[in-house]
């Protein structure tokens, strides 16, 4: 496998029939199950390649080895283990293009977004570096409190968990994992890697990118296969001490309830909904709503997902929102279209549940409605009541809802009474009232004039609910993938000053 990957930056060759192995204490390997999985193209049904079907014994002994591997890397300094990160974060870049197109391939994505996907990755790794190295210590004297001295001290530092479980998605399947990764290597862990069946390529190269820049054999493991042969086991594995997670809401449920007492750190799903005032910006607002809600086809937890604009707005905006969703490119992810699609036939089908359920219930089609094979026309839906299921559940698809509301208060109910709380958008020129409005959402961030959206990774990125548990964000990571340590002097009378007060 390893001379196949490296011949690829060089010269892409992607053929039916590409087979990838998993990685496992530094060596790439064929499962002894002899099964693979077909990873297609959901754009034109190709097939780009396959990869292992990874059994409950080959994943027992990778968790083994990464289990083996902890102390060795953790014995690395802070500066050796930045240093790593900063010479992958270089194959990265060196490597976004080639990478950049197998991940157009096998999830849809637009290609200058999968090589911009691939970059962004580049730079988490190098701010991990530069976060990691300002991790310090601390010592504290006991006199704070009264029958204490300054004869007991603490001093407190931090330590990995131990070996790492990473899950990661099919919609930023390089990205989001990657952000998984670097805290914890950086954190002094050891990690292994479960990565989605569609979107399990691109992942894959991470092997080779920490093996060439120093990652020595069993840290960094990546297994590859189905989610419900090995998913349970590898969460329930004893010596799994951590699992970071994105994905659906009713998996990190499961998950949360068959993982015991290990820490959980849970990216989840949204119902994003963007709060149009009178007073808003509609040009910006408008901009913000479409790119929100069909980047990527909308697959994203923070796309924006319902719209609620006040009375003396609302018309306007909509026409305008109309107008910029029909100028939306749609077709062949690999020229750039905005609108390719969706990940699978099935999701495809579920996103026509909803519009049909809306429809079937008197909200009105502005646009769109229209399915060619995985590919669905961006779809605008007016007058939406909260009896539909489009006001409730994530579509994970390129389609939009209107709720009109009467007044903020009624908006901001409507956006509380969902199951989610990831993020929320306010569109005002009144900051003093869109701070007020803010206090009030029930939600992990809120975007004031902006549309709801990860980073930058140094920003904190949390939901509440269903969405999620635990904080992201580099530093954030780094400290939920580490625990504190704290050892108490206790000094004797030798050696001390005596001094006379007079």
């Amino acid at each position: 496998m390893i001379e196949e990957l490296e011949k690829i930056p060089n010269s892409l060759v992607m053929r039916d029939g590409l087979e990838f192995k998993y990685f496992g204490s530094g060596t790439w390997k064929k499962s002894s199950s002899g099964k693979t999985l077909s990873v297609k193209n959901p754009y034109n049904g190709e097939i780009v390649g396959t990869v292992q079907a990874c059994s409950t014994e080959e994943a027992n002994q990778v968790i083994l080895t990464a289990n083996d591997s902890v102390e060795c890397w953790n014995e690395k300094t802070q500066r050796e283990r930045a240093d790593v990160l900063m010479k992958a974060a270089k194959l990265m870049r060196d490597w976004a293009n080639p990478l950049g197109y197998i991940m157009m391939k096998e999830i849809g994505k637009p290609l200058k977004s999968a090589i911009s996907e691939i970059l962004r990755t580049a730079e988490f790794f190098e701010a991990t570096a530069e976060a990691g190295l300002q991790q310090e210590g601390e010592a504290i004297y006991g006199d704070t409190f009264k029958g204490f001295s300054r004869d007991k001290m603490s001093i407190t530092y931090r330590v990995p968990l131990g070996v790492i479980l990473c899950i990661g998605p099919f919609n930023y399947p390089f990205n989001l994992t990657g952000s998984k990764i670097a805290p914890a290597l950086m954190a002094g862990n050891t990690v292994v890697v479960k990565p989605p069946s569609q979107g399990a390529i691109s992942p894959l190269f991470f092997g080779l990118i920490l093996e060439k820049a120093g990652v020595p054999p069993g840290v960094f493991n990546i297994i590859t296969g189905k989610g419900s042969e090995i998913g349970d086991y590898l969460v329930q594995h004893p010596l799994i001490n951590m699992i970071s997670f994105t994905g659906s809401s009713e998996t990190g449920k499961h998950l949360a309830s068959v993982a015991g007492m290990k820490p959980l750190l849970l990216e989840l799903g949204g119902k994003d909904a963007a709060i149009v005032l009178n007073d808003a910006d509609l040009e910006l607002t408008t901009k913000a709503i479409v790119s929100g809600a069909f980047s990527y086809s909308g697959q994203r937890c923070t796309a924006v997902k319902r719209v609620l604009p006040m009375p003396g707005i609302a018309d306007d905006l909509i026409k305008l929102v109309k107008e910029k969703t029909l100028n939306l490119s749609i077709g062949n992810p690999e020229e750039n279209a905005t609108i390719g699609p969706l990940i699978s036939s099935i999701q495809c089908d579920f996103v026509q549940g909803l519009i049909d359920d809306a429809l079937e219930k008197g909200a009105t089609l502005l646009c769109g409605n229209k399915r060619e094979g995985n590919i669905m026309w961006p779809t605008l839906l007016d007058n939406v009541t909260t009896e539909m299921r489009i006001a409730w559940e994530e579509p994970f698809g390129p389609v939009l809802p209107f709720i009109r509301t009467k007044n903020i208060q009624e908006a901001i109910e409507i956006s509380n009474k969902s199951e989610y709380g990831l993020q929320g958008m306010i569109f005002t020129e009144n900051i003093d009232l869109a701070f007020h409005i803010a206090q009030e959402l029930e939600v992990g961030i809120v975007q004031i004039n902006g549309r709801s959206e990860r980073g930058p990774d140094h920003f904190p990125f949390l939901g509440t609910k269903s969405s999620g548990l635990g904080t992201q964000g580099i530093k954030y990571s780094i400290e939920a993938m580490s625990r504190p340590k704290g050892m108490v002097l206790n000094l004797s009378d030798k050696g001390k000053l005596i001094k006379l007060c007079k």
